[in-house]
């Protein structure tokens, strides 16, 4: 007997290049950004040999997000984001406050960083299983899923918004904080500097 089988289905993409792009704000103190950067490498671990016997090569950019105009051309809108081919890996925008330093942008206040939601559960850092899935959903599963916000026209959310209008007042007074070194030195006596100037402080050099 002879058992007719139909034409196995074949993948979406079976050659070609897949582009990853982290984004993000710090890599050197926020545990959510450092998290998902472990995390993208060790998924990368897991579909690179796969993806490269179907003839994909895997591109993968890593972005810091240094202002609201660079944001906007990326339409950043949580840190940190892990896109595949542009598409977010997260179906869902959560946040919360992560405790950095980094995070404030010199403001004091900190702002809200991504919470990953994958499979009905929430974690600070994007499970490995997370990203596999979604990369594997984007190649083999024909259309991709759409992610955050990506139906929708693109404005800078409030959260980045302050937190990149902090980062640029503070780089200004810190530009300002302190005169010349040649108005430093004629603008009083050493012994009378500290009255007609005021005291130094860690934030400026007191004279003025």
């Amino acid at each position: 007997m002879v058992v007719e089988t139909s034409a196995p289905t074949l993948p979406a993409q079976t050659s070609g290049r897949l582009r990853f792009e982290f984004l993000f704000l710090d890599l050197t103190t926020c545990s959510r950004c450092l998290g998902a950067d472990r995390s993208l490498e060790s998924a990368l671990d897991v579909v690179r040999e796969v993806l490269q016997a179907t003839g994909v090569e895997l591109e993968v950019d890593k972005i810091l997000v240094e202002s609201a105009e660079q944001a906007r051309a990326l339409r950043f809108v949580s840190s940190p984001t892990i896109r595949v081919d542009g598409h977010d890996v997260a179906l869902e925008l959560r946040e919360s406050s992560c405790g950095s330093e980094a995070c404030t942008g010199g403001c004091g206040d900190q702002i809200a960083c991504r919470v990953w939601v994958h499979r009905g559960e929430e974690y600070t850092e994007p499970p490995v299983a997370m990203i596999v899935d979604a990369v594997l959903g984007h190649v083999y599963g024909g259309v991709p899923r759409r992610g955050v916000r990506e139906r929708e026209p693109y404005v800078l959310p409030e959260n980045l918004a302050r937190f990149f209008s902090a980062k640029t007042g503070s780089a200004r007074s810190e530009e300002s904080a302190c005169c010349s070194a040649s108005e430093q030195e004629s603008c009083c006596e050493a012994e009378a500097k500290a009255d007609c100037c005021g005291a130094g402080t860690g934030e400026g050099c007191g004279c003025r």
